[in-house]
């Protein structure tokens, strides 16, 4: 395959193959009259769209109106499922019976590629939300029935996880296509997990700081974790939270700052 057909790579100046930059943030976050991201701002900074299917935010107006906008700007649709969890935004953790979890996230798959379809595209790839995405870091059965899901649904979506995951693990077993991911804003513990957000300093506040590691990581590959420890992350998209305070002057500023060290911002998928 070409570096022209491979949206994993793209062609500097120099004629030289350059690794190339997903840059994906949690958009559709809202419920009814409450909407928690800018979901018009950041539609066109962001190469991909982790677009909440109404299990943990989301409704079906809400997921018609970003997957118009995001075929509007050439942007990817992902499917961001979770546990039917809409009080505490998915980011509590629920034991579930495996086939009930494959179940539910078919559903929300299965919703938010309607609206896909109906705006001229279709869901590219399913990345897990919140305690779930947490979960199946570790969690062989969770992370089964989301492999399961993706594999009954469609075997060509890619999966989108934390590099050395039960779940990506899983996928390449299954014959999917599991897709590291990076995230900007979040801190990283000295084993490349996320540090839980009830721990201080879990979430990243400074812009200066977010777009620095970040950089560091689209040129190395390493991260610095919370207690200093270099981490070597091997990812493909970089996610941006939608709803850090400031995200579309930060994503903006980011993109920016990409650019200027030649890293190719653009869809993996």
């Amino acid at each position: 395959m070409s570096s022209e057909d491979d949206p994993a790579t793209a062609t500097d100046a120099a004629g030289a193959a350059a690794p190339a930059w997903d840059l994906n943030a949690d958009l559709g976050e809202g419920f009814g009259v409450w909407r928690l991201t800018e979901d018009d701002a950041l539609l066109p900074l962001v190469t991909s769209a982790n677009v909440a299917c109404g299990f943990h935010a989301g409704d079906p107006s809400t997921m018609r109106r970003v997957c118009e906008r995001a075929v509007e700007h050439g942007v990817r649709i992902g499917a961001q499922v979770g546990y039917h969890d809409l009080a505490g935004f998915g980011r509590r953790a629920i034991d579930m019976d495996p086939d009930e979890l494959r179940d539910d996230l078919t559903y929300q798959l299965g919703a938010l590629d309607a609206f896909a379809r109906i705006a001229g595209d279709r869901v590219r790839y399913v990345k897990p939300h919140g305690a779930l995405y947490n979960r199946v870091v570790t969690d062989e059965e969770q992370a089964a029935a989301v492999v399961e899901a993706v594999r009954r649904y469609d075997p060509t979506l890619p999966v989108l996880g934390l590099p050395g995951s039960v779940l990506l693990r899983q996928a390449t077993v299954a014959g999917l296509t599991g897709v590291g991911e990076a995230f900007a804003d979040r801190a990283y513990t000295d084993v490349g997990t996320l540090v839980s957000r009830r721990e201080p300093g879990a979430v990243l506040h400074d812009p200066e700081a977010v777009i620095g590691r970040t950089v560091r990581l689209a040129t190395t590959g390493i991260l610095t974790s919370a207690h200093g420890t270099p981490v070597r992350v091997a990812a493909r998209s970089v996610c941006v939270h939608g709803d850090t305070p400031g995200a579309v002057d930060l994503i903006r500023r980011l993109r920016a700052a990409l650019d200027d060290v030649g890293v190719p911002v653009m869809p993996f998928c």
